[in-house]
């Protein structure tokens, strides 16, 4: 057979160039069907057959050519988020009166700080995940017990107290000082009419109750958050790999800083977001905590000065995908679809064009893995115009 008929890509049709358009064309329609619906990560393995390479071309060169390089290639995507504050729960009254003191919306309440105020006397948050359910005194047992004795210790006010489940006698000695200490009567004994557990500081989302409103056990007085920051991404149900818990992302906040964050937890329910009811799009929720939240102890800390935008502000998230390290990569455009089926590129030198068969690997920022071929970094590929 001629060298003529073998060389440029031209197997099929050996006219000058318009065989090459229509594999390149072929190979445009593949890795379109490749990359649609979220197939952006895949490996295709072409069918191997003797004689890898295609014979040597004589003029049919590539209109433009590109390079192989060796580089980390990743899967990334870019979506929008709502930048606000983790862990929404609500504060219920502990005690029956009047409200007559509220917190700021926005503000943020520590340990032994103020929640809120009944009758004059203010109810105080200590540190715990069991809620303040029942009043507590000398002889009780119990983890609402521990909870106090760990807050007075904690507080100062009770330095050789163990932190155990007995209310002792020294429990009652420690009441005594932190109660003497806010000016309250110093009775030794607490309960939910002085003392409100929160697992941790809280910032203050929203008032429930008004001052002068009646205050009774269990009736809503405040919405809290946590004081850490969190961004909401709501993603397609096809794009949820992309953010599993412990995905590393990056968050471009108002006024152009960026933060590095991790995907802490994704929602099992699907939602339909969408104005329109006969087409709306299933969309799951994931969250994103940020490596460095607080700037302080992560309980009682403030947040940092980067991640300082107001709540609900807008911002958008890169999320990285599966990451490959150090491959061979060429860009999508070089790809060809070949006859006997599976995929080439076009490799170029000394003045002569030569087909080399390749296995396909990951497809990112408009560039695919290969290997195989005989392919190294600086080798030119052929790349049709635009």
């Amino acid at each position: 057979m001629p060298a003529e008929a073998e060389a440029g890509g031209d197997l099929a049709h050996p006219g000058p160039g318009r065989g090459r358009r229509k594999k390149y064309l072929l190979s445009a329609l593949v890795v379109a069907v490749l990359l649609a619906g979220g197939a952006a990560v895949g490996t295709v393995t072409a069918r191997p057959e003797a004689g890898q390479q295609r014979g040597a071309g004589r003029g049919n060169l590539p209109p433009a050519t590109d390079t192989v390089r060796r580089e980390d290639l990743s899967s990334s995507t870019q979506v929008d988020g709502t930048l606000g504050y983790a862990k929404e729960r609500k504060v219920n009254g502990g005690a029956s009166g009047t409200l007559t003191w509220l917190p700021a919306t926005g503000s943020t309440v520590r340990q032994d700080g103020a929640l809120y105020e009944v009758d004059g006397h203010k109810i105080r948050l200590m540190y715990g995940d069991k809620p303040m359910y029942r009043p507590l005194k000398e002889g009780d047992e119990g983890a609402d017990v521990r909870q106090l004795k760990a807050n007075l210790r904690d507080l100062g006010y009770g330095y050789g107290l163990a932190v155990d489940d007995e209310f002792t006698p020294g429990t009652t000695d420690a009441v005594k000082r932190w109660q003497k200490a806010h000016g309250l009567k110093r009775t030794g004994t607490t309960g939910p009419d002085q003392i409100s557990f929160q697992p941790g500081a809280v910032r203050i989302n929203r008032k429930d109750a008004a001052v002068g409103d009646p205050a009774a056990p269990g009736r809503p007085v405040l919405t809290t958050t946590g004081s850490a920051r969190e961004v909401l991404i709501k993603l397609d149900v096809s794009q949820a790999d992309l953010a599993k818990p412990g995905t590393e992302v990056t968050v471009n906040l108002p006024g152009g800083d960026t933060a590095e964050g991790k995907v802490t937890s994704v929602d099992r329910s699907v939602t339909e977001e969408g104005t329109d009811p006969q087409n709306k799009t299933p969309k799951i929720t994931a969250r994103i905590g940020f490596a460095d939240p607080q700037g302080g102890n992560g309980r009682g800390g403030t947040p940092g000065d980067k991640v300082s935008a107001f709540d609900r502000s807008p911002v958008t998230v890169d999320v990285v995908g599966e990451v490959r390290k150090n491959v061979l990569t060429v860009p999508v455009g070089a790809l060809l679809a070949l006859p006997g089926g599976g995929f080439g590129v076009q490799v170029v030198e000394g003045g002569r064009a030569r087909e080399v068969r390749v296995k396909l690997g990951m497809f990112a920022q408009g560039r695919v893995e290969v290997t195989g071929g005989g392919l190294k970094p600086g080798t030119k590929v052929g790349v049709p115009k635009a």
